[in-house]
């Protein structure tokens, strides 16, 4: 066999190789590509084409009836294009006070202090005990500097303020006033809720166009691509505290003010913003993040 034909050969087989060996890689799970909550970090918000008052909130990690509350914006809260929609309560100072610790306010909220005092609103909950969905009361006591970093003379204080009562809420679980939940379409889940990582709920895996149903009944107060990193999105009241959202739709059925029922087909699952086909689903209480699966039934 002649030199050139034997280099030839050895070359195709190890293009063959290489064809085989790319055949066998494993599959990798898609990660969820959607932006964490954060504080705002602007004490205002302008509205934009496509803008409702709940996209805003949810963009913003607020409880919408706060906003609603700071706007002096009524039912069924309509805003306008280029409306000033303020993200922080009307007591928001730009300084803390009582020697590292807050006094929370009416309208205050976790996140709303720490962009305040220039803190993650994680360290707050961390340095005060407080868990999620983070809900603090009028009247509470926050520290709002590292433990270590206080002064001795404050920390031995001969007169203290009495403490204050547990008083953080908890989301109810399983069943609540709107009646039980049901999954939001049928495939593996790829990625699960992560309390303080950028996961803010659940991504469940199938085929592009299958259906994504609604897990509860509700109005729909929000369709569109406005918020970054949620592709084509669908925000579902439930009620007064629950609300519920489905990212990266390939088509979207439901208008929003329509009235839907549990397990109506609103969308079909698609890739839009992200790096697969897959649904993106979350459920907030009072505008905080909260498990799914602590509400979903078991598969």
């Amino acid at each position: 066999m002649c030199p050139e034909l034997s280099s030839r050969l050895l070359c195709l087989l190890g293009i063959l190789l290489l064809a085989a060996c790319a055949g066998n890689r494993p599959i990798v799970p898609i990660t969820d590509e959607s932006t964490p909550q954060r504080y705002p970090e602007s004490e205002y918000r302008t509205v934009a084409a496509g803008d409702t008052l709940y996209s805003i909130a949810w963009e913003a990690g607020r409880d919408y009836r706060d906003l609603a509350k700071w706007n002096s914006i009524r039912p069924p809260y309509i805003v306008r294009r280029g409306q000033k929609i303020r993200l922080f309560p009307p007591s928001y100072q730009k300084k803390s006070v009582d020697g590292g610790y807050r006094l929370v306010v009416a309208g205050d909220t976790l996140y709303s202090i720490a962009a305040d005092v220039g803190v993650h609103y994680r360290q707050l909950a961390e340095w005060n005990k407080i868990r999620q969905p983070y809900v603090i009361k009028p009247g509470q006591r926050l520290r709002i500097t590292k433990p270590d970093e206080l002064a001795t003379a404050t920390r031995q204080r001969s007169t203290k303020s009495p403490s204050q009562p547990k008083t953080r809420a908890k989301a109810p679980l399983r069943t609540t006033a709107i009646g039980p939940w049901v999954w939001p379409t049928d495939g593996p889940i790829l990625a699960r809720f992560t309390p303080n990582g950028a996961n803010k709920g659940l991504d469940i895996g199938g085929k592009r166009g299958q259906p994504v149903r609604a897990a509860a009944a509700g109005e729909v107060v929000y369709r569109g691509s406005g918020l970054r990193g949620y592709g084509q999105l669908i925000i579902v009241k439930h009620n007064g505290e629950f609300l519920s959202a489905y990212a990266h739709c390939d088509r979207i059925y439901a208008e929003e003010g329509d009235v839907i029922k549990v397990g109506q087909k609103i969308a079909a699952m698609g890739g839009s913003d992200t790096d697969g086909v897959k649904l993106h689903f979350e459920i907030r209480y009072r505008g905080s993040p909260v498990d799914p699966l602590k509400y979903l039934p078991r598969r």
